[in-house]
């Protein structure tokens, strides 16, 4: 299965090319054509790497969302977000079924203290981002779009679980639906917003995608753990 997964890893990224030099030229015909073709092809690669189920479903649930978000609507805004919500969920439980801090009872003490730092990091940025939207968001929007960031923003701090892979990726997602956030608030852009939604995007779901399916793989091959929280010794 490798060739297979090879080549759809390649016609990912092929297809992620033409959909950022679409947004950085303003062709949103290339935009359009390019960006439905890009989870699947992910997917398709991650089934053929052998990938837990919930990840796939996650990618596909990403696809649908880039597709509704396709249509400038607030409807299909909110059923995008809606698809992403659920595969923040599907992230959040590979989370805690691959997470190495999850497999030993309560880990290092300063190991806990980081991540208790990092929580609060990330629990700070969002009141402060969300401090800063709230005003301009759309008043039907607010309460959907407080509760996706809570949401969001768990997964982000959570992808850490699964090492420095997966924790980029979930910062990257957080930096990207962020980006969207304040052209919905009407807050200043930089040039060519949705080439760096794009940007930040695609990166995201790609170091996700490698850092579970490493996580996976470490899994698979990990001699199961005693009652007391250590490996058993090789025979």
């Amino acid at each position: 299965m490798r060739r297979p997964a090879s080549v759809l890893l390649a016609a990912f990224a092929l297809a992620a090319a033409v959909d950022l030099i679409s947004l950085a030229a303003g062709s949103d015909t290339g935009h359009a054509l390019a960006k439905p073709l890009l989870m699947p092809l992910l997917a398709a690669h991650a089934h053929l790497r052998g990938a837990p189920r919930l990840l796939t479903v996650a990618l596909l649930l990403g696809w649908a969302g880039d597709v509704l978000l396709l249509a400038d609507t607030d409807p299909a805004f909110l059923a995008g977000m809606a698809s992403f919500a659920v595969g923040h969920v599907c992230y959040l439980v590979l989370f805690r079924a691959y997470g190495h801090e999850d497999r030993t009872p309560d880990g290092t003490p300063r190991a806990r203290a980081a991540r208790h730092g990092l929580a609060g990091a990330y629990a700070l940025a969002l009141a402060v981002t969300f401090a800063v939207l709230w005003p301009g968001l759309p008043a039907e929007l607010r309460v959907p779009v407080a509760g996706y960031s809570l949401l969001l923003t768990a997964m982000a701090w959570r992808a850490t679980a699964l090492g420095l892979l997966t924790g980029a990726g979930g910062a990257l997602f957080l930096l990207s639906d962020t980006l969207i956030a304040t052209g919905v608030a009407d807050l200043p852009q930089l040039p060519k917003p949705d080439f760096w939604i794009m940007l930040t995007y695609l990166a995201a779901q790609g170091l996700l995608t490698v850092g579970i399916l490493a996580a996976a793989a470490r899994t698979a091959t990990r001699p199961p753990l005693t009652s007391s929280g250590s490996a058993p010794a090789a025979q």
